[in-house]
C-alpha cells in the first residue's frame, strides 16, 4: 500500500509542476536523474506484449507512472555504437563507430559526454554497472563509479546451451549472488545519501545479457513444459536480399539451437533473466519512492537494444528488424503525466531531452531531438522518423507504419506494420509501395567525412566476445 500511494504521490507532484519551466535559479531547481539502462532487453514485458509469458511487473508499474514509448527504437543494434550514440549524441553513420570492438574516443575526441555535460553544470555523477559498453566506460564522466561482480563460479551455474557465451541455466545460488543485484544495493546507497548537488545517479544492468544465468526460482516461474516459442515462418528469409541473410546467419546460431531442439530452453532463459532484472528494478524504484528525492527526481530507463530469439532464422542483436531494433523506453518527469506515446522516437533524443529537462544550456552537435513536446502532450505532432544502423551505410528507417530497410549494396526490404507486425512479406519490390519508400528515403543519414575514422586499439575479444 505505501508502495502504491507514494507512485501516486510522485505522479501527482509531476503533474502538478510547471512543465519543464525555467525557474528563477534554474541551478537550484535542477531536477536529479535517475538513469536506468538494461542490456539486451527486448520488447518482452507485460506492458509492451512482446512475448504473452513475459513478467515483468516492476517495469509495467513503471511504465503506469511514466510517458511509456511504445515505439522506441535504438541507433544501433549492438552494445557499444547504441550507447556510445546515446551518451555522445552523434549518431553512428557520422562518427563510423558500428560495432562493439570500434572505441568512441579516436571517432569522437570532442563529443561532450551526456554524464560530462551534467558534471559541468553541476551535477555530481554517479554511475554502476554497464553504461558505456565494456573496456570504453569512460572514467572521467563519473564523480563515483562502481562495476559490480559475480559472486558465482562454474561450479555454481548449470550450463546449457550451445557455446561460446550462447550459454544458459540456473545458478545454484540466490539474488545476492548476481552483478546486478550489487548494483542495486550500491545505488540504493547512493540515494539514502545527503545531496547537496542535483545527482545524475545511472545503474546499468547486465541481464538479460548472455550467458542467461539466474536464481533458479526465476527458472521455474517460466516453467519449460509449458513455454512458448516465438512465432515465425519457415520460409521468412524467402523474400530477404542477401545482404539481410548474411546478418540473419541462419546457418549459424539457429541452426545449433534447432538441431539441439534448445529453443524452449533459450527462451525459458531469456524469459527468467528478464525477470530478475525486472525484480532489481522494482528495488531501484521502491527506494527512489521512500526517499527525500521522490518529488524531484526524473526517471529514465530504456534497453540499449532488441534482441531475436528465432525470429527470421536469427538469434541475438545484430540486425536491422523491429526485433533487434525495438527498445523498452520511459521517461517519468516533472510537468508530465502517465500516458502510452505511440510517436517514433530513438534513443539518440535521450540527451536533447536531458538537455531541457534539466534547464541546461542549449548543446550544439546533438543529432537527436528533445521529447519534450511529446512528454507536454504525447499525442502531438512529431516528424522524426526514427533511424537504426548497423554496419556502414546499412540502415532502416521506421515510421509509425512502416520499416524501411536499405544495406550498403542498394538492396531494400519494406514492411507494412499496420498489417504485417511480424515483418513476414517485404514489399520493396511493390510498386505501389515507391512513393512510401521515396518519402522514408529522406530520412536516411547523409554520407559524413567522419564514417571514414581509421578505428584504433579494438577491445580485446576475450572481454565481451562481440557481445
Amino acid at each position: 500500500m505505501r508502495t502504491v500511494s507514494m507512485a501516486f504521490c510522485l505522479t501527482s507532484l509531476f503533474a502538478a509542476a510547471p512543465a519543464f519551466a525555467a525557474q528563477d535559479n534554474p541551478a537550484k531547481a535542477r531536477p536529479n536523474v535517475l538513469f536506468i539502462a538494461i542490456d539486451d532487453l527486448n520488447d518482452w514485458l507485460g506492458v509492451l506484449g512482446g512475448h504473452p509469458q513475459a513478467k515483468t511487473p516492476n517495469l509495467d508499474r513503471l511504465a503506469k507512472m511514466a510517458v511509456n514509448f511504445t515505439r522506441a527504437y535504438c541507433a544501433a543494434p549492438a552494445c557499444n555504437p547504441s550507447r556510445a550514440a546515446l551518451l555522445t549524441g552523434v549518431r553512428p553513420s557520422t562518427s563510423g563507430v558500428y560495432h562493439n570492438d570500434q572505441p568512441w574516443r579516436p571517432a569522437l575526441p570532442d563529443a561532450d559526454r551526456l554524464m560530462k555535460y551534467l558534471m559541468q553544470h553541476g551535477y555530481q555523477t554517479m554511475g554502476c554497472g554497464k553504461i558505456f559498453h565494456g573496456g570504453f566506460e569512460d572514467k572521467a564522466s563519473w564523480n563515483d563509479y562502481f562495476k559490480g561482480s559475480y559472486k558465482f563460479t562454474a561450479k555454481d551455474l548449470t550450463a546449457n546451451g550451445i557455446g561460446g557465451n550462447m550459454q544458459w541455466g540456473p545458478v545454484n545460488g540466490d539474488d545476492d549472488a548476481m552483478a546486478d543485484t550489487q548494483l542495486t544495493d550500491w545505488a540504493l546507497g547512493k540515494l539514502k545519501q545527503k545531496h547537496e548537488q542535483p545527482f545524475f545517479l545511472a545503474v546499468g544492468y547486465a541481464k538479460p545479457h548472455l550467458a542467461w544465468h539466474a536464481p533458479k526460482k526465476y527458472f521455474d516461474m517460466h516453467p519449460l513444459d509449458k513455454i512458448k516459442l516465438p512465432v515465425v515462418k519457415e520460409d521468412d528469409l524467402n523474400d530477404v536480399p542477401p545482404a539481410g541473410i548474411r546478418m540473419a546467419k541462419p546457418d549459424g546460431d539457429h541452426q545449433k539451437i534447432v538441431d539441439k531442439k534448445a529453443w524452449p530452453e533459450a527462451v525459458q532463459a531469456y524469459l527468467a533473466c528478464g525477470t530478475y532484472v525486472d525484480g532489481q528494478v522494482g528495488r531501484l524504484l521502491d527506494a527512489l519512492l521512500a526517499s527525500p528525492y521522490a518529488d524531484n527526481t526524473i526517471i529514465i530507463l530504456w534497453g540499449d537494444h532488441g534482441w531475436h530469439l528465432g525470429e527470421k532464422q536469427h538469434w541475438r542483436k545484430f540486425a536491422l528488424w523491429e526485433e533487434a531494433c525495438r527498445v523498452p523506453f520511459m521517461i517519468v518527469a516533472p510537468g508530465t503525466r502517465p500516458a502510452t506515446c505511440e510517436r517514433t522516437v530513438n534513443l539518440m533524443d535521450i540527451y536533447p531531452t536531458l538537455v531541457d529537462l534539466c534547464h541546461l544550456p542549449a548543446k550544439k552537435g546533438l543529432e537527436g531531438n528533445s521529447l519534450a513536446p511529446l512528454l507536454r502532450d504525447p499525442g502531438s505532432t512529431w516528424k522524426h522518423a526514427s533511424v537504426t544502423t548497423h554496419g556502414r551505410n546499412n540502415h532502416a528507417v521506421r515510421s509509425e507504419q512502416y520499416r524501411y530497410i536499405r544495406y550498403g549494396d542498394g538492396s531494400e526490404e519494406l514492411y507494412d506494420h499496420a498489417k504485417d507486425p511480424q515483418e513476414w512479406s517485404n514489399l520493396a519490390k511493390n510498386r505501389e509501395y515507391a512513393p512510401v519508400i521515396a518519402e522514408l528515403s529522406q530520412h536516411l543519414p547523409r554520407v559524413n567525412a567522419a564514417d571514414a575514422v581509421k578505428q584504433k586499439e579494438p577491445m580485446k575479444k576475450k572481454k565481451d566476445k562481440g557481445e
